[in-house]
């Protein structure tokens, strides 16, 4: 009976918010949950793939011979779903044809899931990058260099080997690298993230020199195997001597040139300035930037960025908060330099998440969880 009062709690409160819409028609609306949302995980995250191929809940469960890589197609591709949880339990949402649907789960199944993105050996509270089988995350805590809490000494790369058949059961083998950034720096306490350059497996993330300086990083994996940092911006300062370092907004084509750029955030926690990297011949080169976006301050967790994938072909857009979080903007980077296809004013300002849910390619919704503890979602423009 608890339960249905809470549900019945959570709907009632909800009627308090406001349905606002963008000047192109697009809505913003509110998803009834039995709880404040506290934390929030988005398609391709460690708690949204292990939560997808789990077999916890149908709605997550995967087809048959699904596999753990977000990039598989097809039947074997884990159904894409959003996390999010708070006090007492958390959800698990996703498409029903162009619906959304949520289905709730316990509580101490989603402190499992949240506990497992951060492996053994890793900074404390810091999350891995997983892309099929290789994880990606920071090692060798540090406070160096005036930084804040969260930083890394070194980037460890772990991927698992292909095993042959057998008629005994043998242990899957894995090799580990780590990458340090060189003298002077170490890496921030931002998540990597992973893609392909050149068809083999690359890393970008965060350094920092001191609190106030950061920059860039990319590793890529050579034909010999071997990881080396192929490239690293100059460093950028940051909004004050104690201000955030840069955050890493995503990764993906948005100039639609076969190979993948980085969208990242300068001063985030300020009026921050949007910028686009290119990524070619073992160099980062600056292709446009355009100011009032926000990411996550120093030892935030959340993801407030994501690709909104266009299907057809065509190049992703960026969906993101403007600076105060008021308002989300979709921005495409197609010419390089950001240009703002729209913006969706928000009930609350952003906090917990910005995540969409695609289906063939093509985005259909954007849910961002709010500083108050609710989730507002919103048809993709």
């Amino acid at each position: 009976m608890s339960d249905r009062r809470a549900v019945l709690a959570a709907l009632l409160s909800l009627t308090a918010l406001p349905v606002l819409a963008a000047e192109d028609g697009s809505r913003v609306e509110p998803v009834a949950l039995p709880f404040a949302v506290k934390a929030m995980r988005g398609p391709g995250s460690d708690v949204a793939l292990s939560v997808a191929t789990s077999g916890l809940l149908p709605v997550a469960r995967a087809p048959a011979g699904a596999s753990a890589d977000p990039k598989a197609t097809g039947n074997t591709a884990p159904p894409s779903v959003v996390v999010v949880w708070g006090e007492g339990g958390g959800a698990v949402l996703s498409l029903d044809g162009d619906r959304l649907r949520t289905t709730l789960i316990g509580a101490e199944a989603i402190e499992g899931f949240a506990a497992a993105e951060t492996p053994r050996g890793a900074v404390p509270g810091s999350r891995r990058a997983l892309d099929g089988p290789l994880s990606a995350y920071l090692t060798g805590p540090t406070r160096a260099l005036g930084g804040a809490p969260g930083q890394g000494t070194v980037l460890t790369l772990r991927e698992r080997q292909p095993v042959g058949v057998t008629a005994e059961p043998k242990a899957v083998p894995v090799t580990t690298q780590t990458l340090a950034p060189g003298d002077g720096r170490v890496f921030a306490g931002r998540t990597p993230q992973i893609t392909r350059l050149d068809g083999r497996p690359a890393v970008a993330a965060v350094t920092a020199q001191g609190p106030a300086v950061s920059g860039l990083a990319v590793a890529a994996k050579g034909t010999d195997g071997v990881w080396t940092l192929r490239a690293q911006t100059p460093p950028q300062a940051g909004k004050g001597p104690e201000g955030a370092p840069l955050a890493l907004a995503a990764v993906a084509d948005f100039t639609g040139t076969g190979q993948p750029q980085i969208a990242a955030i300068r001063a985030p926690d300020g009026e921050g300035v949007l910028q686009l990297w290119r990524i070619a011949d073992g160099t980062l080169s600056l292709a446009g930037e355009a100011p009032g976006y926000a990411g996550p301050a120093a030892g935030e967790a959340a993801d407030l960025a994501a690709p909104v994938p266009r299907g057809g072909g065509a190049p992703p857009d960026l969906a993101l908060p403007v600076a105060g979080r008021g308002a989300l903007a979709v921005v495409s980077l197609k010419g390089g330099s950001p240009v703002e296809r729209v913006r969706l004013p928000l009930p609350a300002p952003a906090a917990h998440g910005v995540a969409v849910l695609d289906a063939g390619g093509t985005a259909k919704t954007i849910l961002v969880g709010l500083a108050d503890g609710r989730l507002v979602a919103v048809s993709a423009p």
